[in-house]
């Protein structure tokens, strides 16, 4: 009698939705970790050729996952490669073409003009222009974010905005690792929406803040956004209190200091890849790891020419590492050419996130083309640097890069010529004439919904 009332009960449930058995077809949401480093040299890890920095642990994703070796950012400089990172857009679309901060040229659209906008704390990212954490949390998962944000200061433009359940970092796009404050003395350091206190290295507060942001939410769907401010200025030091951050000092440092932060921000890594060990979920987990933009003043971009700020490929060409122990392979190569927003619209995929179309997401999944399922894909991408120090424009179609440097213009076959050292502009006028034509066909759909105000 009772087996025969259980067996109606559980037919019922089934019948109502109530009650489903764990189905094989139905594999769990997978965790997903994005450890974004600030400034970082593509030659500085040693998956990527580094003698003289340790980086085991950032290794160990490359070891036990994917390296593509054509991946770029979305921008030379900090924020944009941000926004573009949380919209899935081109940044251009909200205006922010260059970093937030001292360095910025500000204005805001006033019908058909633009106003110079003097406060600098004033602009940042909408929060009805970011998708990737709210997308996130329409598919169950727990967001969160702890590190670097520096797409806005003021309240309106907190992570929490954006839909991230918890923020714990500096706002501004640098900060006194010891004192969290800027150069100008503004606080950076933040817990959700309000100033924070704590003491000690900034670097082992976030590798800490990460780790426990894995162990309490490993029984359910999470992202972890861990976005360092390493190895970005101040070059401060573990473990050494009292280097305080002036306005002289900003940007004083070493090949050595730059060395020790990067070790510092590996040994975090090492702890979350641990925990994922320890809660059992490494194997559904996607790791991504990148950088915002290319190596600056103590770094190693070799083998690409020249640095962050310029659009030259030591500029934005970065690392980017994946691990996925369920569906990625191990200790390989791909040479698909990606770039930062493609992470956006990679992350959705796999997040099984839904109203895909409604974000217009500019980016790809690259998850088909890194497991084999669809075969590699021609690209082409832009960059845009307007400020009234510097012009520049370049395009990546195939394996031709175009790059417009204030008058000149130059033509590179990435293919044999990485470094680019060999002008061919003169010698192929017809593809000069291509790229220069698709950079002006994407100014021209950008112009078509010009933002509320640029930062250049």
């Amino acid at each position: 009698m009772v087996r025969h009332w259980t067996a109606c009960v559980l037919l019922t449930a089934a019948w109502l939705g109530i009650w489903r058995p764990l189905a094989a077809s139905e594999p769990a949401k997978p965790n997903i970790v994005l450890i974004l480093m600030d400034d970082l040299g593509h030659a500085d890890l040693g998956c990527t050729g580094a003698k003289d920095i340790k980086t085991p642990n950032i290794d160990r994703i490359a070891r036990e996952g994917v390296r593509l070796t054509n991946f770029y950012a979305n921008a030379p400089v900090c924020t944009p490669t941000r926004a573009a990172l949380l919209t899935g857009r081109y940044q251009q679309r909200v205006g922010l073409e260059w970093a937030l901060g001292f360095t910025a040229e500000q204005k805001r659209r006033q019908g058909n003009d633009w106003v110079a906008e003097p406060d600098m704390l004033a602009l940042g990212l909408s929060p009805a222009d970011s998708v990737l954490a709210r997308l996130l949390k329409g598919a169950g998962y727990r967001t969160g974010i702890i590190g670097k944000w520096h797409l806005g200061y003021r309240a309106e433009f907190n992570p929490i905005r954006h839909g991230f359940d918890e923020y714990f970092g500096v706002l501004l796009g640098h900060a006194d690792y010891y004192t969290y404050k800027y150069y100008d003395g503004t606080p950076c350091l933040f817990e959700n929406e309000k100033p924070a206190k704590a003491t000690g290295y900034l670097t082992d507060h976030l590798n800490q803040r990460a780790v426990d942001f894995v162990r309490r939410h490993a029984t359910e769907p999470f992202f972890l956004y861990v976005p360092h401010l390493a190895v970005h200025f101040p070059f401060q030091v573990p473990d050494k209190p009292g280097q305080l951050l002036t306005k002289e000092n900003l940007s004083k440092g070493s090949r050595q200091a730059y060395a020790a932060m990067l070790e510092r921000a590996d040994q975090g890594v090492g702890m979350l890849l641990d925990e994922l060990d320890k809660q059992g979920i490494a194997d559904n987990t996607l790791v991504i790891f990148t950088s915002d933009n290319g190596g600056y003043q103590y770094s190693d971009n070799t083998p690409f020419f020249h640095h962050k700020s310029t659009l030259w490929e030591g500029g934005v060409r970065v690392p980017c590492l994946m691990r996925w122990p369920a569906r990625l392979g191990k200790n390989k190569t791909h040479a698909q050419p990606g770039i930062t927003m493609d992470l956006t619209a990679t992350i959705l995929a796999a997040a099984g996130a839904a109203n895909l179309k409604d974000a217009r997401l500019e980016g790809i999944n690259l998850l088909p083309i890194l497991t084999g399922e669809k075969p590699a894909q021609e690209r082409t991408f832009f960059w845009r640097i307007d400020r009234s120090d510097r012009k520049q424009k370049a395009v990546r179609h195939g394996n031709w890069k175009f790059l417009h440097d204030g008058m000149i213009e130059l033509l590179f076959d990435l293919e044999n010529d990485v470094s680019e050292r060999h002008n061919l502009a003169y010698r192929r006028p017809e593809i000069v004439t291509q790229l220069r034509r698709l950079l002006a066909d994407w100014e021209a759909d950008l112009a078509k919904e010009p933002p509320a105000f640029v930062v250049k």
